[in-house]
Protein backbone atom coordinates (compact mmCIF):
# COMPACT_ATOMS: atom_id res chain seq x y z
CA UNK A 1 0.00 0.00 0.00
CA UNK A 2 1.25 3.13 -1.19
CA UNK A 3 0.22 6.82 -1.73
CA UNK A 4 -0.77 5.95 -5.24
CA UNK A 5 -3.25 3.50 -3.50
CA UNK A 6 -4.59 5.04 -0.63
CA UNK A 7 -5.37 8.53 -1.98
CA UNK A 8 -4.91 8.47 -6.10
CA UNK A 9 -7.06 5.53 -6.89
CA UNK A 10 -10.00 6.34 -4.61
CA UNK A 11 -10.20 10.63 -6.37
CA UNK A 12 -10.13 8.77 -9.45
CA UNK A 13 -12.53 6.69 -8.60
CA UNK A 14 -14.48 9.68 -7.60
CA UNK A 15 -13.93 11.33 -11.00
CA UNK A 16 -15.30 8.78 -13.09
CA UNK A 17 -17.84 7.33 -11.14
CA UNK A 18 -21.22 7.78 -12.26
CA UNK A 19 -23.76 9.81 -10.02
CA UNK A 20 -26.97 8.22 -8.97
CA UNK A 21 -30.30 9.87 -10.35
CA UNK A 22 -32.41 11.35 -7.47
CA UNK A 23 -35.61 8.82 -7.02
CA UNK A 24 -37.63 12.12 -7.25
CA UNK A 25 -36.54 14.30 -10.10
CA UNK A 26 -39.49 12.65 -12.63
CA UNK A 27 -42.78 11.98 -11.86
CA UNK A 28 -45.17 9.54 -14.18
CA UNK A 29 -48.70 10.79 -15.25
CA UNK A 30 -50.93 8.01 -14.45
CA UNK A 31 -52.95 9.18 -17.46
CA UNK A 32 -51.06 9.39 -20.91
CA UNK A 33 -47.95 7.69 -18.80
CA UNK A 34 -45.51 10.21 -19.55
CA UNK A 35 -42.87 11.17 -17.86
CA UNK A 36 -43.02 14.82 -16.27
CA UNK A 37 -39.69 16.24 -14.68
CA UNK A 38 -40.52 17.17 -11.14
CA UNK A 39 -39.44 20.91 -11.19
CA UNK A 40 -41.67 21.82 -14.28
CA UNK A 41 -44.21 19.49 -12.90
CA UNK A 42 -44.33 21.34 -9.27
CA UNK A 43 -43.91 25.30 -11.20
CA UNK A 44 -47.04 23.73 -13.46
CA UNK A 45 -49.29 23.01 -10.28
CA UNK A 46 -49.11 19.15 -10.92
CA UNK A 47 -50.67 19.51 -14.08
CA UNK A 48 -49.12 17.15 -16.59
CA UNK A 49 -47.57 19.06 -19.09
CA UNK A 50 -48.83 16.61 -21.90
CA UNK A 51 -52.67 15.55 -21.37
CA UNK A 52 -53.12 18.26 -18.91
CA UNK A 53 -54.29 16.15 -16.11
CA UNK A 54 -54.87 17.16 -13.10
CA UNK A 55 -53.32 15.13 -10.01
CA UNK A 56 -53.80 16.13 -6.37
CA UNK A 57 -52.35 19.30 -4.92
CA UNK A 58 -51.99 18.86 -0.95
CA UNK A 59 -52.90 22.65 0.55
CA UNK A 60 -50.23 23.82 1.49
CA UNK A 61 -49.12 23.85 -2.21
CA UNK A 62 -52.29 24.82 -3.55
CA UNK A 63 -52.52 27.95 -1.30
CA UNK A 64 -50.12 30.36 -2.73
CA UNK A 65 -51.62 30.19 -6.16
CA UNK A 66 -54.68 31.45 -4.55
CA UNK A 67 -53.38 34.93 -2.52
CA UNK A 68 -52.17 38.18 -3.81
CA UNK A 69 -48.60 37.73 -3.55
CA UNK A 70 -48.76 34.42 -2.57
CA UNK A 71 -49.54 35.76 0.99
CA UNK A 72 -51.37 34.22 3.75
CA UNK A 73 -52.16 33.15 7.23
CA UNK A 74 -52.57 29.51 8.76
CA UNK A 75 -55.61 29.32 11.64
CA UNK A 76 -54.46 26.21 13.29
CA UNK A 77 -57.69 24.05 13.93
CA UNK A 78 -59.34 23.70 17.15
CA UNK A 79 -57.98 21.05 20.06
CA UNK A 80 -60.48 17.91 20.16
CA UNK A 81 -59.95 14.32 21.31
CA UNK A 82 -57.36 12.81 19.00
CA UNK A 83 -58.74 8.82 19.75
CA UNK A 84 -62.06 9.58 21.28
CA UNK A 85 -62.85 5.68 20.94
CA UNK A 86 -59.72 4.40 21.24
CA UNK A 87 -59.97 2.61 18.10
CA UNK A 88 -57.65 -0.62 16.72
CA UNK A 89 -58.01 -2.05 13.86
CA UNK A 90 -54.61 -3.67 12.55
CA UNK A 91 -53.11 -0.58 14.01
CA UNK A 92 -53.63 2.04 16.56
CA UNK A 93 -55.83 5.16 15.10
CA UNK A 94 -53.20 7.33 17.26
CA UNK A 95 -50.48 5.91 15.28
CA UNK A 96 -51.90 6.58 12.46
CA UNK A 97 -52.54 10.55 12.99
CA UNK A 98 -49.17 10.09 14.05
CA UNK A 99 -47.57 8.71 10.50
CA UNK A 100 -49.87 11.09 8.56
CA UNK A 101 -48.96 14.49 10.38
CA UNK A 102 -45.30 13.29 10.31
CA UNK A 103 -45.97 12.80 6.31
CA UNK A 104 -48.06 16.57 5.85
CA UNK A 105 -45.16 18.58 7.19
CA UNK A 106 -46.75 20.98 9.66
CA UNK A 107 -50.62 20.24 9.63
CA UNK A 108 -52.14 18.13 12.10
CA UNK A 109 -55.49 17.15 10.10
CA UNK A 110 -57.23 16.45 7.04
CA UNK A 111 -58.10 20.70 6.90
CA UNK A 112 -56.27 23.65 6.52
CA UNK A 113 -57.73 26.98 6.54
CA UNK A 114 -56.55 30.78 5.70
CA UNK A 115 -56.93 33.89 5.13
CA UNK A 116 -55.46 36.37 3.03
CA UNK A 117 -56.46 38.46 0.11
CA UNK A 118 -57.47 37.45 -3.42
CA UNK A 119 -58.24 40.33 -5.41
CA UNK A 120 -57.70 42.70 -2.63
CA UNK A 121 -60.75 41.26 -0.62
CA UNK A 122 -60.62 39.28 2.50
CA UNK A 123 -61.33 35.69 1.75
CA UNK A 124 -61.24 32.63 4.07
CA UNK A 125 -60.49 29.05 2.39
CA UNK A 126 -61.06 25.91 3.94
CA UNK A 127 -58.84 22.93 2.41
CA UNK A 128 -59.14 19.09 2.44
CA UNK A 129 -55.91 17.27 2.41
CA UNK A 130 -56.57 13.78 0.37
CA UNK A 131 -52.87 13.06 1.34
CA UNK A 132 -54.05 13.04 4.82
CA UNK A 133 -55.87 9.63 5.35
CA UNK A 134 -58.05 10.15 2.46
CA UNK A 135 -59.13 13.80 3.50
CA UNK A 136 -61.62 11.72 5.94
CA UNK A 137 -63.71 13.59 8.15
CA UNK A 138 -63.47 13.20 11.63
CA UNK A 139 -64.10 15.92 14.63
CA UNK A 140 -60.94 17.98 13.86
CA UNK A 141 -62.40 18.46 10.04
CA UNK A 142 -65.41 19.39 11.57
CA UNK A 143 -64.10 21.73 14.18
CA UNK A 144 -62.22 23.49 11.70
CA UNK A 145 -65.14 23.92 9.52
CA UNK A 146 -66.76 25.71 12.00
CA UNK A 147 -64.42 27.54 12.51
CA UNK A 148 -63.73 28.42 9.01
CA UNK A 149 -67.24 29.50 8.64
CA UNK A 150 -67.22 31.34 11.88
CA UNK A 151 -64.13 33.39 10.62
CA UNK A 152 -66.10 34.69 7.54
CA UNK A 153 -69.01 35.79 9.63
CA UNK A 154 -67.03 37.62 11.98
CA UNK A 155 -64.86 38.86 9.26
CA UNK A 156 -67.57 39.28 6.74
CA UNK A 157 -65.68 37.54 4.43
CA UNK A 158 -66.10 34.77 1.66
CA UNK A 159 -65.69 31.23 2.42
CA UNK A 160 -64.40 29.10 -0.37
CA UNK A 161 -63.91 25.68 0.22
CA UNK A 162 -61.71 23.65 -1.67
CA UNK A 163 -63.12 19.30 -1.02
CA UNK A 164 -60.91 16.61 -1.45
CA UNK A 165 -62.11 13.53 0.81
CA UNK A 166 -63.10 10.05 0.68
CA UNK A 167 -65.77 9.94 3.25
CA UNK A 168 -66.46 10.41 6.90
CA UNK A 169 -64.05 9.03 9.04
CA UNK A 170 -64.22 5.65 10.17
CA UNK A 171 -61.61 5.58 13.25
CA UNK A 172 -64.24 7.76 15.13
CA UNK A 173 -67.59 6.11 14.58
CA UNK A 174 -70.66 8.18 15.11
CA UNK A 175 -68.74 11.34 15.91
CA UNK A 176 -67.31 11.34 12.54
CA UNK A 177 -71.16 11.20 11.09
CA UNK A 178 -72.26 13.99 13.03
CA UNK A 179 -69.86 16.17 11.63
CA UNK A 180 -72.46 16.02 8.50
CA UNK A 181 -75.17 18.06 10.23
CA UNK A 182 -72.61 20.20 11.91
CA UNK A 183 -70.72 21.73 8.93
CA UNK A 184 -73.91 22.32 7.74
CA UNK A 185 -75.46 24.01 10.68
CA UNK A 186 -72.13 26.12 10.18
CA UNK A 187 -72.62 27.04 5.93
CA UNK A 188 -75.64 28.11 6.55
CA UNK A 189 -74.35 30.38 9.34
CA UNK A 190 -72.41 32.00 6.49
CA UNK A 191 -75.36 32.16 4.25
CA UNK A 192 -77.69 34.01 6.95
CA UNK A 193 -75.29 36.40 7.32
CA UNK A 194 -75.67 37.11 3.23
CA UNK A 195 -71.61 35.71 2.35
CA UNK A 196 -71.45 34.20 -0.45
CA UNK A 197 -69.89 30.27 0.45
CA UNK A 198 -68.18 28.94 -3.17
CA UNK A 199 -67.65 25.19 -2.99
CA UNK A 200 -64.59 23.89 -5.42
CA UNK A 201 -64.85 20.32 -5.96
CA UNK A 202 -61.36 18.79 -6.48
CA UNK A 203 -60.44 14.47 -7.38
CA UNK A 204 -61.95 13.06 -5.39
CA UNK A 205 -65.62 13.84 -3.54
CA UNK A 206 -67.21 11.54 -2.38
CA UNK A 207 -68.50 9.75 0.66
CA UNK A 208 -70.03 12.01 3.84
CA UNK A 209 -68.34 15.35 2.56
CA UNK A 210 -70.67 14.64 -0.80
CA UNK A 211 -73.71 14.25 1.41
CA UNK A 212 -72.66 17.69 3.43
CA UNK A 213 -70.90 20.82 3.00
CA UNK A 214 -69.42 20.25 -0.34
CA UNK A 215 -73.00 20.14 -2.19
CA UNK A 216 -74.64 23.28 -0.64
CA UNK A 217 -72.41 26.22 -2.44
CA UNK A 218 -74.16 28.99 -3.90
CA UNK A 219 -71.91 28.17 -6.57
CA UNK A 220 -69.67 24.81 -7.55
CA UNK A 221 -66.67 24.76 -9.67
CA UNK A 222 -64.97 21.32 -10.21
CA UNK A 223 -61.12 20.60 -11.51
CA UNK A 224 -61.25 18.73 -14.70
CA UNK A 225 -62.21 14.70 -14.69
CA UNK A 226 -62.24 15.25 -10.94
CA UNK A 227 -64.55 12.17 -9.27
CA UNK A 228 -67.53 14.04 -7.48
CA UNK A 229 -70.74 11.35 -5.80
CA UNK A 230 -71.73 9.94 -2.79
CA UNK A 231 -70.81 6.15 -3.16
CA UNK A 232 -67.68 5.21 -5.89
CA UNK A 233 -68.81 4.39 -9.44
CA UNK A 234 -67.49 0.11 -9.02
CA UNK A 235 -70.12 0.14 -6.07
CA UNK A 236 -72.98 1.53 -7.60
CA UNK A 237 -72.32 -0.90 -10.72
CA UNK A 238 -71.54 -3.80 -8.64
CA UNK A 239 -75.08 -2.76 -6.68
CA UNK A 240 -77.49 -2.42 -10.00
CA UNK A 241 -75.34 -4.53 -11.97
CA UNK A 242 -75.71 -2.21 -15.33
CA UNK A 243 -72.89 -0.86 -17.23
CA UNK A 244 -72.57 2.79 -15.81
CA UNK A 245 -72.35 5.55 -19.10
CA UNK A 246 -69.08 7.01 -20.27
CA UNK A 247 -67.55 9.42 -17.49
CA UNK A 248 -70.03 8.76 -14.70
CA UNK A 249 -69.54 10.85 -12.07
CA UNK A 250 -66.69 13.04 -13.36
CA UNK A 251 -66.59 16.82 -13.57
CA UNK A 252 -67.47 16.73 -16.93
CA UNK A 253 -70.60 14.45 -16.97
CA UNK A 254 -71.83 16.50 -13.47
CA UNK A 255 -71.84 19.68 -15.84
CA UNK A 256 -73.55 18.01 -18.28
CA UNK A 257 -76.37 17.03 -15.90
CA UNK A 258 -76.30 20.24 -14.26
CA UNK A 259 -74.34 19.18 -11.07
CA UNK A 260 -71.71 21.92 -11.37
CA UNK A 261 -71.58 25.48 -12.85
CA UNK A 262 -68.39 25.53 -14.34
CA UNK A 263 -65.02 23.29 -14.81
CA UNK A 264 -62.46 25.28 -14.82
CA UNK A 265 -58.75 24.46 -15.20
CA UNK A 266 -56.58 24.92 -11.94
CA UNK A 267 -54.30 27.59 -13.83
CA UNK A 268 -57.38 29.57 -13.87
CA UNK A 269 -59.36 28.89 -10.56
CA UNK A 270 -57.90 32.24 -8.70
CA UNK A 271 -59.29 34.51 -11.50
CA UNK A 272 -62.70 32.49 -11.67
CA UNK A 273 -63.09 32.69 -7.64
CA UNK A 274 -62.16 36.64 -7.27
CA UNK A 275 -65.25 37.11 -10.40
CA UNK A 276 -67.60 34.67 -8.68
CA UNK A 277 -67.00 36.58 -5.37
CA UNK A 278 -67.00 39.81 -6.76
CA UNK A 279 -70.77 39.37 -8.36
CA UNK A 280 -71.50 38.47 -4.82
CA UNK A 281 -70.15 41.36 -2.90
CA UNK A 282 -69.48 44.13 -5.24
CA UNK A 283 -72.79 46.61 -5.47
CA UNK A 284 -74.20 46.99 -8.77
CA UNK A 285 -75.71 50.34 -10.08
CA UNK A 286 -78.80 50.55 -11.88
CA UNK A 287 -80.27 54.27 -12.62
CA UNK A 288 -76.78 55.86 -11.22
CA UNK A 289 -78.15 54.10 -7.58
CA UNK A 290 -75.82 51.12 -6.13
CA UNK A 291 -77.86 48.19 -5.62
CA UNK A 292 -76.26 46.11 -3.44
CA UNK A 293 -75.75 42.25 -4.22
CA UNK A 294 -75.24 39.50 -1.61
CA UNK A 295 -75.63 35.66 -1.63
CA UNK A 296 -79.25 34.26 -2.79
CA UNK A 297 -79.38 31.69 -0.19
Amino acid sequence: MNWLTNFVRPKLRALVARKETPDNLWVKCPKCEQMLFTRDWEANQEVCNHCGHHMRLRPLKRLPHLFDEGKYELHPLPRVNADPLKFRDTKRYDARLKEAQAKAEGTTDALVVASGLMGSRLSIVALLDFGFMGGSMGTAVGEGLVMAADLAVARKAPLIVFSASGGARMQEGILSLMQLTRTTIAVRKVKEAGLPYIVVLTDPTTGGVSASFAMLGDVHIAEPDAIIGFAGPRVIQDTIRQELPPGFQRSEYLLEHGMVDAVVHRHKLRETLIRMVSLFMDPLVVDNRPLAVTSSR
